[in-house]
């Protein structure tokens, strides 16, 4: 059995491509790589947040190149494929991560972002795996590691189209396991995290008439990149990377109908008093500033085993509910 040593010492000399890796999860991502001495492909659409990104990895050491890339459009992610095969003649883990959502009511949602949120998402992933698949293939070993989110198992209330990607994700990842498992050395893995205290809430598209800031319970970004780069390490089919994706997903399936009814009536409640203006965000176009690692939260953020507590309460609290529901009915 190889040691914890020498699987860390396993990534050195790698070649990585993250997509979306200027900011949140990706970047720190491709940070949590850099780190590990691996080489580092950072795909993206902005130019400026590429250049910053690559600087971050070149100052920890590593070899690192942006690419600019679209990854709803076909040729730009084989164009991706193609350069990052440039760097040393392979590609070794490849991190389908880029993506964007939009949120409020379904129709009054324009069709145009809807349809690219579907791009973005489902095809992007989609594009990813058929551009590295071949190249794993003929490499005879390689990780496709896709970035999914507890969405892949429960709804975002009022985020209809986004839900049908991550419920897409899944279900692509599902039958390609089936597809390259006669290639013992190529390994897909699905990661489920819960919302992330990232940058991707401040650049999500938004229809509700509301501008959350990131509630205080969300995932560490950097905790997230850290399961990515384990899996790299230790490849497993799926991977929820903590307690509260877990718990997430577990409640969601024991009660499914009453608590998307109720994650819905409560938006509903809060769309009625807050009124801000439509906002296509980043999902026409390359995200705005900031490019960091970290958004801003409601307030400040708890310690972990405060948080582990607060949400293992919460929980319970929720499946009290429920099962108090359940069988006043029957």
């Amino acid at each position: 059995m190889k040691s914890k040593e020498a699987f860390r010492e396993s990534l050195i000399g790698k070649t990585v491509v993250i997509t979306g890796g200027t900011s949140g999860v990706g970047r720190a991502t491709a940070e949590a790589f850099a780190l590990e001495g691996c080489n580092i492909i950072i795909a993206a659409r902005g130019q400026e947040a590429l250049d910053e990104t690559v600087a971050l990895c070149r100052g920890l050491g590593v070899g690192a190149k942006g690419i600019p890339t679209d990854v709803s459009i076909a040729s730009d992610v084989q164009n991706l494929a193609n350069k990052a095969l440039q760097f040393n003649g392979r590609i070794d883990i490849w991190v389908n991560n880029a993506g964007v959502m939009s949120s409020g009511r379904f129709e009054e949602i324009p069709m145009d972002i809807n349809e690219q949120v579907i791009k973005t998402n489902l095809f992007g992933y989609m594009h990813g795996a058929y551009s590295v698949l071949p190249i794993f293939k003929k490499q005879e070993d390689g990780i496709l590691i896709n970035n999914v989110s507890i969405g892949g198992f429960m709804p975002a209330p009022y985020s209809a189209v986004y839900s049908a990607t991550k419920f897409g994700i899944r279900g692509m990842m599902e039958c390609l396991h089936g597809e390259i498992s006669d290639f013992k050395n190529i390994h897909i893995c699905n990661l489920y995290p819960q919302i992330q205290r990232s940058t991707g809430n401040m650049h999500s598209a938004k229809f509700s008439g509301l501008d959350f800031k990131i509630p205080p319970f969300a995932a560490d970004p950097r905790d997230t990149a850290a399961k990515i780069v384990e899996l790299a390490k230790n490849p497993r089919k799926d991977l929820f990377p903590d307690f509260t994706s877990l718990m997430l997903k577990n409640i969601y399936g024991l009660f499914p109908k009453p608590i998307i009814n109720t994650a819905s009536a409560g938006m509903r409640l809060m769309m009625k008093v807050k009124n801000a203006p439509p906002d296509s965000g980043n999902v026409l176009e390359p995200s705005s500033e900031p490019h960091r690692i970290y958004g801003e939260t409601i307030l400040p953020v708890p310690s972990k085993n405060t948080k582990i507590a607060m949400l293992a309460g919460l929980g319970l609290g929720l499946a009290y509910m429920f099962l108090k529901v359940k069988t006043s009915k029957k």
